[in-house]
């Protein structure tokens, strides 16, 4: 780009595009792809396929609940839920002290 900035703008080539993270993330992002033996391109995209979106995870729990309530009659209440997350919470707690 003769004379202009880039700043702000992502760069693209066919259906690549470039993005910015620190450093530290890709260094990191460079010793997963040497051990996994793939490009650093390839890590990335494996990476935000195994991610899933806040959609997918609901699709995933309503899912769930159709399968507990079809096949062993049980129905998971917003209650129930809650008291998951602060069961999860809890856990994470634990792990982080150990």
């Amino acid at each position: 780009m003769p004379g202009g900035s880039t700043v702000g703008r992502v760069l693209s080539v066919a259906d690549d595009t470039s993005i910015k993270v620190s450093r530290q993330t890709r260094e990191r992002l460079t010793q997963l792809a040497a051990e996994r033996r793939m490009t650093l391109k390839d890590v990335v995209a494996e990476l935000a396929a195994a991610a899933p979106t806040a959609a997918e995870l609901t699709e995933r729990e309503q899912r769930a609940r159709e399968v507990l309530a079809a096949h062993f009659g049980v129905e998971v209440t917003e209650t129930d839920l809650a008291a998951s997350a602060r069961l999860r919470v809890l856990i994470s707690r634990r792990k982080a002290v150990a």
